[in-house]
């Protein structure tokens, strides 16, 4: 059970546990500035245009892939 919990998922896209933790959290932080980028953009439209698409558009090619 601990192994499925902690380990089946990320062996799934080939990396260990704490190899997987750091890219999750390198992956939600640049969410965070995607949101924050949006938030603002959303209030005062001149600013960050495209920000947020651009962090999604990369976050797509990190992931898309990974595991095949």
């Amino acid at each position: 059970m601990i192994k499925k919990m902690f380990l089946s998922h990320p062996q799934s896209v080939d990396e260990g546990y704490f190899e997987h933790m750091a890219f999750a959290s390198w992956f939600a932080m640049k969410l965070g500035a995607a949101t924050l980028a949006a938030l603002i953009h959303a209030i005062l439209p001149c600013f960050f245009e495209k920000t947020a698409s651009n962090i999604i558009a990369e976050l797509y090619q990190r992931t898309h892939n990974r595991g095949n």
